[in-house]
């Protein structure tokens, strides 16, 4: 009946309980060891069971699976076809099987607490360690180390992270005969494609396979995210694939009429095979998959997410993720001479804005501004454009209170740079023999160095304060084929989006105090894996209302809001919408203003007025508490929130002492009353709520404020109201 019972000499390895959550591995010894990670209240297990390495199943309340010793409820093996934890095959062989154990160890501090399992294949002379950092939250961080023990090249063909059983469920012993697609719900952005990021929907998981890729054999725009709710059972698996590369999440739903259920599920890396040819005694370090479960709802998920990746991915040293700086800029879409670019310099400080950054078009002579991709790679700006150097426009950002940004796009070369035209060489070959158009071959060593050394000379010399990085490389270019001297074609994906990490890690290093903004097209690499190195990121390109609000709500699902940067004005904001719509997609997330008028016309003082009130709430109200924030997507389905006419996002501190919320109204919703209930509000509080567009106040009690609300009126279509609330 309990088919993974065995008489275990159980060791609590870890456990810390610390002010940010419990966290710890407890190593049960024995002839089939088994492995319970713990943090917060998410447990699960693995078990080494006749030389499978395998999935034992998950709890969301914090007991271990053996909580009854003499009757662990582990899941059956035989209940799953690949009940295995991770799947790693080399030369077409699969080493699911023929492991040995050869070692486990933990390093903690007060942070959190790494585990390592040591596996040996029997199959293959490979070495396989699994890796799990607890952090205290109810998200756990797992990769493989895969070394080649031998003296030959090994290809890797296939990868799977992290897989195996997530539940069984006895739907007799639940009175539930219903049918089998109402008892699971999988959650993901809907959309690959540009402009629609962060699109997010609920859907009926039905019998059979279901998988979700972005990248390989998908556009690059859905960011690698899912989200798995039992809805009998009230709790919700999450997990986010930190890889700028191929990747794919499966689930496997047995569900036969009249008999149990099983799930399982694969987080896979993808690519055309062999994915990595591992040379002789190499080590090669995975992808990082984040996964975690909670019992609760999708606010509960979201807010797990982000704990988890302010503490355990965003680590590297940086300038202060808090100050949450308000940003400006103006690119090829304005006039980019010195005088137009000083006026813009001036108004952007009026209103309020701390960094202003020159974008795409700073190399280009006059009037060639919008040509830019063709001169990606000369990195040198245009002696006709700025005769006194980009230097002059640096100082007048520091004489008017502001740092200084440029953007560079440096993995990718156009038709002028003559780093192109001095070495083709540099440029990938794509798998049918087509030399890229552009796209920088990071596992060229000497293509990898130039653009290290490149971005250290552009921070240098031209006196950064903030790095913005572009990548505007169609995903299809990522899998490229190349002998790497193992004899034979290998896919450069993995190889290439490592050595692109260690650039960015070495910058990093090199220079912490300088902001690094990502963005990439937009929304078209916003991981986790690259996002380790980056302050903030551009999450869309389309800023135009009502899509931006759904990209708003969707990617701050992704990411934590102080890490999501969102645009008011320029690149199409000013198109649909009120100013008070376009204004505050940007007032829950990183804010960044664009121009609001032409340099050679004055500013509508009206215009700007409401602009910098709403800076002053941003700065005084809202960014104290921005970086620690909890945040609640009232409205979370896109093609719902169409349907109903409006949306609502709110972000609350930690301490429930004040929160801010946005109601947008979208397409043809008209005058729409929303009742507003605050989820980030204690109920035994006291609260001033202030309401933006009357500019009035009034006191609440927390307990009516978060269970009967407060009517919000807005009277048009696109259109938005903010709602302030603060502790008495």
């Amino acid at each position: 009946m309990f088919y993974f019972i065995n008489k275990l000499n159980p060791v609590n390895v870890g456990g810390n309980q610390m002010k940010n959550g419990y966290f710890g591995t407890y190593y049960q010894q024995g002839d089939n060891p088994v492995f319970c990670c713990r943090s917060a209240e998410t447990v699960y297990e693995e078990q080494l069971c006749g030389g499978a390495f395998l999935a034992c199943g998950w709890n969301a309340s914090g007991y271990p699976l053996n909580v009854l010793s003499g009757f662990p409820n582990r899941l059956d093996k035989r209940n799953f076809t690949e009940p295995f934890a991770f799947n790693v095959e080399a030369d077409g062989v699969s080493l699911d099987f023929g492991l040995e154990f050869a070692g486990f160890e933990t390093v903690r501090t007060e942070e959190n607490e790494t585990a390592i399992i040591t596996l040996e294949s029997k199959i293959k002379p490979v070495r396989i360690k699994v890796i799990t950092v607890l952090d205290g939250t109810a998200m756990f961080s797992r990769r493989l180390e895969i070394e080649n023990l031998s003296d030959k090249y090994i290809n890797i063909s296939r990868l799977s992270i992290m897989a195996g059983g997530l539940e069984s469920l006895d739907k007799g012993r639940l009175g539930y005969d219903n049918r089998a697609d109402e008892i699971y719900s999988v959650g993901y952005f809907d959309s690959d494609r540009w402009g629609k990021e962060g699109m997010f929907g609920w859907h009926k998981l039905m019998n059979g396979v279901t998988s979700v890729d972005t990248r390989f054999g998908r556009d690059r725009f859905r960011h690698p995210l899912i989200f798995i709710r039992n809805n009998l059972l009230g709790k919700i698996w999450f997990m986010q694939l930190g890889w700028s590369g191929g990747c794919r999440f499966t689930l496997d739903y047995n569900a036969q009429p009249d008999c149990d259920s099983h799930l399982a599920f694969k987080a896979e890396i993808t690519s055309h095979n062999p994915m990595y040819a591992l040379a002789p005694h190499e080590t090669f370090v995975t992808p990082e998959l984040h996964i975690g479960l909670v019992s609760g709802g999708l606010d509960d998920a979201v807010n797990q997410m982000h704990s988890h990746v302010r503490k355990t991915v965003f680590t590297m040293p940086e300038a202060d993720p808090s100050q949450a700086l308000v940003g400006a800029g103006m690119g090829a879409e304005h006039d980019m001479g010195v005088e137009s670019t000083k006026v813009f310099i001036e108004r952007f400080a009026e209103l309020g804005a701390e960094v202003f950054i020159v974008d795409a078009g700073w190399v280009c002579p006059p009037d060639k501004q919008i040509y830019w991709g063709d001169y990606n790679g000369l990195n040198v700006p245009d002696a006709d454009r700025y005769p006194n150097g980009i230097g002059e426009i640096a100082d007048y950002c520091h004489a008017n209170g502001m740092k200084f940004g440029l953007w560079v796009e440096i993995e990718g070369l156009g038709d002028l740079s003559n780093v192109k035209k001095e070495h083709p060489e540099w440029l990938a070959n794509n798998a049918f023999g087509e030399k890229a158009r552009r796209f920088l071959d990071f596992t060229v060593p000497e293509a990898a160095q130039w653009a290290e050394d490149e971005l250290a000379r552009i921070i240098t010399e031209y006196k950064l304060d903030l790095l913005r990085v572009d990548y505007n490389t169609d995903s299809r270019e990522y899998f490229n084929m190349r002998d790497t001297g193992c004899g034979y074609p290998e896919c450069l994906n993995l190889r290439h989006f490592n050595a692109v990490y260690r650039m960015y890690e070495n910058l990093k290093k090199r220079f912490p105090e300088v902001i690094f903004e990502n963005c990439a097209g937009g929304g078209g690499r916003t991981d986790a894996g690259i996002m380790k190195f980056f302050n903030h990121t551009w999450v869309s390109d389309c800023q135009c209302a009502p899509e931006s609000v759904y990209i708003t709500n969707g990617m701050t699902m992704a990411l934590p809001p102080e890490r999501v940067d969102r645009l008011f004005a320029g690149m199409g904001c000013h198109i649909y919408g009120s100013l008070g719509i376009q204004m505050r997609n940007t007032m829950l997330t990183h804010m960044t203003l664009n121009v609001i008028s032409p340099y050679d016309a004055e500013m509508n003082s009206e215009q700007a007025e409401f602009v910098k009130h709403s800076v002053k709430i941003y700065k005084e109200f809202i960014r104290p508490f921005i970086a620690e924030s909890k945040i609640y997507h009232h409205t979370p389905e896109t093609e719902k929130m169409k349907k109903n006419g409006f949306c609502v996002l709110e972000i609350a501190s930690p301490d429930k002492s004040r929160g801010a919320a946005a109601v947008f109204t979208l397409v043809n919703s008209g005058e729409t009353t929303v009742r507003f209930k605050a989820k980030g509000a204690d109920k035994s509080k006291k609260y001033t709520v202030y309401l933006d567009n009357e500019g009035e106040s009034f006191t609440v009690s927390g307990r009516e404020l978060c269970t009967k609300g407060i009517e919000i009126d807005v009277s048009s279509s696109l259109s938005s109201e903010l709602i302030l609330y603060k502790e008495n």
